[in-house]
């Protein structure tokens, strides 16, 4: 008889696997980004630590990356703000790993697995929720500034990133409500007592 843990431990490899290769988007990996950029024909790929160009780091400033805008549009100190929160981004990736380590000892050994599995994936879900919500907000105020005070020909659009990151929140949801459902499960030990 399988696990009931199974099916919430494939989910979180599955936001595990979506939420690294999220992390590694941009500058380390530019085919994976949260905003793709032509300005001056330039092309920016952003990503969690950093743009196509330069060194990995946690929060950048986005005005260095497309040059000189006017009245300083991409520069605030708010934007680059909320470049710092992108380091959720490997926060939450560790929260699924962690949740798929609980996952492996809840299909092999105890329910107790299988409710801590639960219990990381339902802070993984969390952590990924407010995380791709700002990126979201973040990206969307720089697409839509690049877009309108840009040069002419600037174009932005959003990059695949950010869908990775929907997907891993998906998978996360379903991992949670599944390792949710499966720690309620009558456990394989009483269920083999029974039938003898």
């Amino acid at each position: 008889m399988a696990s009931p843990a199974l099916p919430g431990l494939f989910c979180c490899f599955a936001a595990f696997v979506l939420l690294v290769f999220a992390c590694v988007s941009g500058n380390a990996w530019s085919a994976i980004s949260f905003l793709d950029a032509n300005v001056n024909g330039r092309v920016v790929h952003f990503g969690v630590f950093g743009y196509t160009g330069i060194k990995a780091t946690v929060g950048y400033d986005i005005q260095d990356a497309v040059g000189s805008f006017p009245d300083n549009t991409l520069g605030t100190n708010a934007l680059k703000a909320l470049t710092y929160v992108m380091i959720l981004h490997p926060i939450a990736a560790a929260f699924a790993l962690i949740a798929c380590i609980f996952g492996l000892c809840g299909a092999g050994f105890s329910r107790i697995g299988t409710i801590l599995m639960s219990l990381s994936a339902a802070l993984a879900t969390l952590i990924t929720l407010v995380v791709w919500v700002i990126d979201m907000s973040l990206w969307g105020i720089v697409r839509n500034r690049i877009r309108n005070h840009g040069p002419p020909g600037s174009t932005a659009n959003y990059g695949n990133a950010n869908w990775l990151v929907l997907g891993a929140l998906v998978a996360l949801i379903l991992g949670f409500c599944t390792a949710a459902f499966g720690s309620c499960m009558p456990s394989r030990r009483r269920a083999n007592v029974n039938r003898v």
